[in-house]
């Protein structure tokens, strides 16, 4: 909550003119039942028309007062509220940007979402209800109790009595209800996921004809949270019956003790505190709502801060300015790694060397570790055991930025975001000029291709690439990577749709770029033409060598020879060596 709350210091004068403000509404209102009484006690008792026409428009006066502050009120409490919802996702997208996979790991995508959009609004909203009458009906319970006092004490006696015993009921409720609705956030994270997972699986669930399927199971999450969120309102609409009845009991109890009691109270002197107590009651109607909205706002705040809060796992903390990649040599020394919360080791014991300039195709079947081995270069996430280095130097002390920016890396599976073609792969470089795009894109063997779209380089990828071919979006993606020239060149299994005639055109091509090249695959073709293999089995290094090499000493690598090109060809292949 104070972490949430602190987005409203750069507010604070804002934040102090909107409460004046609110308070001079206030003040305005706890007065007027003061000249309602002198209305009626010197005007209309004593049949003085000038009284009642004075006090009259005193009255209309301090409601126009009130007219202006509240109209003031209003802009503020917009300002503070709106800016405090821009500041703080500003800054909870860029946390996010700063997470390690292994913090992504803590959060779904959908709660990231609805943390980010529904969560901030609860808690905005709330700032906004806050300053314009959030905070005044509280203060005008509390202000209309002192003044009914003021005015008779014995008759208001009651209100001492009544309003502490209310007063802890409702934070009671505000209390029950907070966990209530931290549940109910948590039931709209599962609806979120459940939406995002149809709309970006769309076709496979299509194909499957699992359309029946996908409708139950967001069904299922949708009446979840119907319930929860219902469950939630028929608790809190409880509290306002029982308010209302415990106030109108108690005017009850004034109006008697003023008839039948020994007080003389003057007869302006119970208008005004019926007045009073009536507008506690019209206060105390509201305040189902209002702490419907602030328990909301408290789960929503708990929420964002979680996010706010979560330890950054991958820092600069050890990084030295003066290590820079020039070269791109990369070495694996005794490399252990398991995913967080995972006791299963995906990397075992791992050494071996890519000198600068070399390639090296990474093999081994799925679930060997081949990825994992790519994701630690960038220090996606950080090692158990074991380092990387680069040009001598330990990842850890290379500065993430300089890092990342000095390796192209094209993943599995290929994203492409909603934009232009040339967008795309000005991704990889945002100040790349169009002939290093072009060059870019003719090197990744996909230039003929953008020509041939509508709008060339121009034309519009939709969402994921939907409107591309698994081929054409491999190869945008390499051209996203090659396109910032990098010292490190990381694909995985990122030519797996290509044929091999074009694919021996790119490999061809990636051959003058003067950097190190990580390549995974499942192919012989492309494994002959590295320099160096290295195979995985389970996580550990199998073997390492040359084609001629391994063809004639590991079985594996023979197996996976022969799937490809028959006995015939390992016969042949082991002859040649």
């Amino acid at each position: 909550m104070k972490e949430v709350a602190s987005f409203l210091k750069p507010y604070r004068l804002a934040v102090v003119i909107a409460l004046a403000l609110m308070l001079t509404e206030l003040t305005v209102e706890l007065v007027q039942p003061l000249f309602m009484a002198k209305i009626v006690d010197d005007g209309i008792l004593k049949r003085d028309l000038s009284a009642v026409v004075h006090w009259g428009l005193v009255m209309v006066g301090v409601s126009a007062l009130a007219f202006a502050a509240g109209i003031i009120n209003s802009f503020f409490a917009a300002h503070v509220s709106q800016s405090f919802g821009f500041d703080i996702r500003k800054v909870l997208f860029g946390k996010i940007q700063s997470f390690s996979f292994a913090n992504y790991n803590q959060f779904s995508n959908s709660s990231f979402i609805t943390r980010m959009t529904n969560d901030v609004s609860q808690v905005q909203n709330t700032i906004f209800m806050g300053l314009r009458i959030m905070l005044r009906a509280p203060l005008l319970v509390i202000g209309g109790a002192v003044m009914a006092l003021a005015v008779n004490f014995t008759l208001s006696f009651i209100l001492i009595v009544i309003l502490p015993c209310l007063i802890f009921f409702l934070l009671w409720v505000m209390k029950r209800a907070g966990s209530m609705f931290r549940i109910v956030q948590e039931k709209l994270d599962t609806v979120n996921k459940v939406i995002q997972e149809n709309l970006t699986n769309m076709r496979l669930i299509k194909a499957f004809l699992r359309n029946d399927y996908e409708v139950n199971r967001f069904q299922k999450a949708n009446k979840d949270l119907k319930d929860q969120t219902i469950f939630v309102l028929r608790f809190m609409e409880i509290m306002q019956p029982v308010l209302l009845f415990v106030m109108n009991v108690s005017i009850l109890i004034i109006l008697w003790a003023a008839h039948a009691g020994p007080s003389e109270a003057k007869v302006g002197e119970v208008v005004a505190i019926v007045n009073y107590s009536t507008r506690i009651i019209s206060v105390l109607s509201m305040l189902s709502f209002i702490v419907s909205g602030f328990s909301r706002a408290k789960a929503s705040s708990l929420r964002i801060s979680e996010v706010l809060q979560t330890e950054v796992k991958l820092t600069d903390e050890l990084a030295e300015s003066s290590h820079q990649i020039t070269e791109g040599k990369i070495e694996f020394r005794s490399v252990s790694f398991a995913y967080p919360d995972s006791a299963v080791k995906v990397l075992d014991d791992v050494s071996f060397t890519v000198n600068a300039g070399e390639t090296m195709a990474v093999m081994g079947a799925t679930g060997s570790g081949k990825s994992t081995l790519f994701n630690l270069i960038p220090r996606l996430y950080d090692l158990e055991k074991g380092a990387v280095y680069i040009d001598g130097f330990d990842i850890r002390t290379i500065k993430l930025e300089h890092l990342r920016r000095s390796i192209g890396m094209v993943p599995q599976e290929s994203l492409l975001f909603t934009g232009t073609v040339k967008d795309n792969i000005l991704w990889g470089k945002e100040d790349a000029t169009m002939e290093e795009i072009i060059a870019a894109a003719k090197d990744a063997q996909i230039h003929d291709t953008i020509l041939k779209l509508p709008h060339g380089y121009d034309t519009l990828i939709s969402q994921k690439g939907v409107n591309l071919s698994g081929g054409q979006k491999q190869r945008i993606s390499i051209a996203r990577a090659l396109v910032r020239k990098p010292k490190i060149l990381l694909l995985d299994d990122s030519t797996s749709a290509l044929d091999l005639k074009t694919e021996r055109k790119l490999l061809q091509a990636l051959m003058k770029y003067p950097c190190t090249t990580l390549i995974i695959t499942q192919k012989i073709a492309t494994a002959m033409a590295a320099d160096q293999i290295l195979l995985l089995e389970n996580g550990k290094v199998l073997a390492k060598g040359r084609h001629d090499e391994l063809i004639r000493s590991v079985p594996l690598y023979q197996k996976i020879y022969e799937s490809q090109y028959g006995k015939d060809g390992i016969r042949h292949a082991q002859k040649s060596y």
